[in-house]
Parts: structure tokens; C-alpha cells; sequence
């Protein structure tokens, strides 16, 4: 019995690191195609553009229908760290290995 018990454990383990390397991999190809974004929006945030732009839509001149969640600062800070630190988190690799 104990045989049988090892092989099913083994076999979990299999299907959840099979499932768990397969989500990653998509997940990091969705990041990668995001990158431009990310930059342009990096460059975008805190620029003259930016600042006229948010003064604007202090000053109630931009339509009232207008997603402008770009001009929120604390959703482009929070956008911009996390990436960063996502960023830094993949550049360091992960502390155990195969």
C-alpha cells in the first residue's frame, strides 16, 4: 500500500506543478506583450502632457464620461510600483530551484 500512496501523491504533485507552470507561463506572456504599455504609461505619468491633463479634469474640462482612471495618481503610482516590483521580483529569480 504504501507504493500505491507514493505514486498518487507523486501524481498530484505532478498535475498541480503541470497546471502551476503552464498558468506562469501564460501569465508572464500577457505581462511581456503589457511592457509597452507600461513604459508609455511610465512616461506618460508626471509629464507636462500629465499635468495638463489632470489639471483639466480638476478644473471639470474634460467630458463628463470620460474613463480617466490614467489620472489618478495613486492607480498610476500603485500600476507603475507593482510593475517595478514585479520586475525587480522576476530579475532576482526565485530562491529555490530544480
Amino acid at each position: 500500500m504504501e507504493q500505491i500512496e507514493r505514486i498518487r501523491q507523486m501524481e498530484m504533485r505532478l498535475e498541480r506543478s503541470a497546471a502551476a507552470v503552464m498558468e506562469l507561463s501564460a501569465a508572464l506572456d500577457k505581462y511581456e506583450a503589457a511592457l509597452e504599455d507600461i513604459k508609455a504609461l511610465d512616461a506618460y505619468y508626471g509629464s507636462e502632457e500629465w499635468k495638463q491633463d489632470y489639471a483639466d479634469d480638476e478644473a471639470a474640462r474634460l467630458p463628463a464620461g470620460l474613463k480617466r482612471g490614467v489620472l489618478s495618481e495613486d492607480g498610476m503610482w500603485n500600476l507603475l510600483s507593482d510593475a517595478k516590483e514585479l520586475d525587480d521580483r522576476l530579475r532576482r529569480g526565485f530562491t529555490q530551484r530544480v
